[in-house]
């Protein structure tokens, strides 16, 4: 598990390893939230959203905790080191593009375009 800090203007909001009871595998879960409190990133186990995939998942919800909230995944990566690199990159791709509640919706297309795989390597 990295631990390193996040990317400047995000926070680690949850970080957590645990071992699932029908598998002797470690698995990890981490959050970052942004410093507005309006998009967070989840890099966690693809299976907890129900999926039926190995690896790991990464999730972006925008204004979490409120009622028009919208989660999308952007990416599938096998391990999770992997899975939060391309988390920080997404991050610091955000933060380029974001100045302000108005340059939200481009912020957060400009860095999923830019870290979501092509079909063809999306098991990255």
């Amino acid at each position: 598990m990295s631990d390193e800090e996040p990317p400047a203007g995000w926070t680690v909001e949850q970080r957590r390893q645990y071992t699932p009871a029908d598998s002797d595998r470690e698995m990890e879960y981490r959050t970052y939230r942004h410093d507005s409190g309006d998009l967070r990133v989840r890099v966690a186990p693809a299976s907890i959203d129900g999926e039926d995939r190995p690896g790991y998942a990464i999730t972006t919800t925008t204004y979490p905790g409120l009622e028009f909230s919208e989660s999308e995944t952007i990416r599938h990566v096998l391990r999770f080191e992997g899975c939060d690199d391309l988390a920080r990159r997404f991050m610091k791709l955000f933060e380029t593009q974001y100045s302000g509640t108005d340059t939200f919706d481009a912020a957060l297309e400009y860095a999923t375009d830019r870290t979501r795989a092509s079909a063809a390597h999306e098991s990255g």
